[in-house]
């Protein structure tokens, strides 16, 4: 089943005395995850985003492998913003910005985060397991702002479980769909075929969907130059 957590550090799981949390799933994930970007961004340059850096532990190991392009973190839970200030501290990594506090539900995310340093275009921006525990309209927002902040042929990435025309693609998924609607009716595993829709709206094209380990995936969408 596939993993998610509203907050991290409320799992029971150890937090460095620098704030540093940790994720369980970041230990099952990062490898896997960072074999797909690494192909996907290999000969690209720039600045990449992390839409929602959660613990900051795969921004980090990110940035460790790909020195030569410049990482944003970002998440909107002050927690996280800590434990993502921490791991960075601690990487020592120069290619590691400050993380961003931002709101994806509201279309102007793309000015703020302009005006606290970011650049004016994106080559990539990598959002996991976000949108399924969020409301539509954090999806709704984080499509509008990278059909305006991505270069042309910039790449959104989303990780995380999906259905296909209506159909969830493992039992488990199905399970944990209905779990996260009980909690809130707003969340909830989505449809490939919304997120297809979503994106031609906001001009960017599905180019790739990846099948990846535990019933998850990587849609990789392309801003149409």
């Amino acid at each position: 089943m596939a993993e998610y957590v509203v907050e991290f550090g409320r799992d029971g799981r150890r937090v460095e005395p620098d704030g540093r949390l940790d994720a369980a799933a970041f230990h099952r994930n990062h490898q896997p995850i960072w074999a797909v970007l690494a192909r996907l961004l290999d000969g690209r340059s720039g600045d990449v985003l992390e839409a929602g850096s959660g613990t900051g532990q795969h921004i980090v190991h990110f940035a460790a492998q790909r020195p030569d392009l410049i990482w944003w973190p970002s998440d909107y839970n002050d927690n996280h913003l800590a434990s993502i200030a921490a791991w960075r501290t601690h990487a020592g990594l120069s290619n590691i910005r400050d993380a961003q506090r931002l709101d994806l539900s509201d279309p102007a995310w793309v000015g703020a985060f302009r005006a606290a340093g970011g650049p004016a275009q994106l080559a990539a921006i990598f959002c996991a397991n976000v949108i399924h525990i969020a409301p539509w309209a954090v999806a709704e927002g984080l499509f509008a702002g990278a059909g305006e902040v991505l270069s042309p042929g910039g790449l959104l990435m989303l990780y995380g479980p999906f259905k296909r025309a209506g159909k969830h693609t493992a039992v488990s998924n199905a399970v944990f769909d209905t779990s996260l609607r009980e909690g809130n009716p707003e969340w909830g595993v989505r449809d490939i075929t919304d997120l297809d829709a979503l994106g031609a709206r906001n001009g960017l094209v599905l180019r790739e969907t990846v099948e990846m380990p535990a019933n998850n995936m990587i849609l990789v969408f392309a801003r149409i130059a």
